[in-house]
């Protein structure tokens, strides 16, 4: 991944339980390739990463809100400081504390400082005296879209904050940012989905490769005749004789009820559609052109892999990989592998 962007540090992003993937086992294996920062959302998240990773810099995006700053200073988490709010809760925190993060919005209109914040503390600079400032921090809102106008016009927005805070180590990028080119990458990256092998501008070649899979069992195998149906609403209606598969995954396992109809799996060299709705613990896929031995009561079909993209499963749902990763049920045993990262 660092290799995205050579002249920058590299922080790993794993928000949402590692993108629902597992904190822990995601943690552990970016600690051995050498990964020394990492940002989540919450503090709960940062305070589970600590007793995994105890000399980690561990940022907090969503900043000190809910949270008493003595609880950061104590576990030495170091908050977005995303308000003039948090701004005054870190200032006024006595004792030591560790560093901290400047966001400033630059045209997203989610978390920041505004305009008129940063004119304020221009006016009272005194109101970050005593705090340790490790970046200034401001997040892209059409990096996914590498052509779209508004990612130039934040660039420009941010390299202007810059000088303001006399050129202060800066962060712009997440994955998508990193593919941007270096005007983008300056002194850190923060890289989520691509640790995780999906491309985060859909519309371009993939340059991560993937390292999940997602399999269901066929639970049972059924030959219908044309004009049967299959699943609630009857909403698939063969036009021939087909051959079912129906597998133990459903949408309490986080397989989205809009797949339905639409997404492909894959299985023994052969592209399969799944059929009918998605019901709570149950899909089905027509598997009529894969050879039987191939195909039986307990085979696996894979949905996300190295045959079966997970960018290719989110649009067949009309949605991103990040929301597929992140909906993944507790249900779904995780079995991880030791490699090289």
């Amino acid at each position: 991944m660092s290799a995205s962007a050579p002249t920058a540090q590299t922080a790993a992003v794993l928000k949402a339980d590692a993108y629902g993937l597992g904190l822990g086992p995601v943690a552990r294996a970016l600690l051995d390739a050498g990964c020394t920062r990492f940002f989540v959302a919450q503090f709960s998240e940062a305070a589970q990463l600590r007793d995994i990773a105890p000399s980690a810099q561990i940022y907090v995006l969503s900043g000190i809100a809910g949270h008493p700053a003595e609880d950061f200073a104590h576990l030495h988490l170091r908050p977005v400081l995303n308000s003039l709010a948090d701004i005054a809760q870190w200032h006024g925190l006595g004792g030591p504390r560790p560093g901290a993060i400047l966001n400033v919005d630059t045209g997203m209109n989610r978390l920041g400082l505004s305009a008129a914040d940063v004119a304020l503390l221009q006016s009272e600079p005194d109101r970050l005296d005593g705090i340790e400032i490790d970046f200034l921090m401001s997040h892209l809102a059409c990096a996914d879209q590498p052509e779209h106008p508004m990612n130039a016009v934040q660039l420009r927005r941010f390299q202007s904050l810059r000088k303001i805070f006399a050129d202060l180590p800066a962060t712009l990028s997440n994955t998508a940012g990193c593919l941007m080119g270096p005007a983008y990458h300056f002194d850190l990256t923060r890289v989520g989905i691509g640790l995780f092998g999906s491309n985060p501008q859909p519309e371009g070649e993939n340059p991560f490769r993937n390292v999940l899979t997602l399999r269901a069992p066929i639970l049972q195998l059924r030959e219908i005749d044309s004009k049967e149906c299959v699943g609630y609403g009857a909403s698939y209606q063969a036009n021939t004789p087909r051959r079912i598969a129906i597998t133990g995954l459903g949408y309490a396992d986080g397989c989205l009820r809009t797949l339905g109809n639409f997404a492909t799996g894959w299985i023994a060299g052969h592209d399969i559609r799944m059929v009918g709705r998605v019901s709570m613990d149950l899909t089905a896929f027509d598997v009529t052109g894969v050879p039987a031995e191939f195909c039986r009561e307990g085979s696996m079909i894979e949905l996300i892999g190295p045959h079966a993209p997970i960018d290719r499963l989110a649009r067949s749902a009309n949605t991103i990989s990040y929301e597929i990763l992140t909906r993944l049920g507790n249900r779904i045993a995780r079995h991880y592998i030791s490699g090289g990262c």
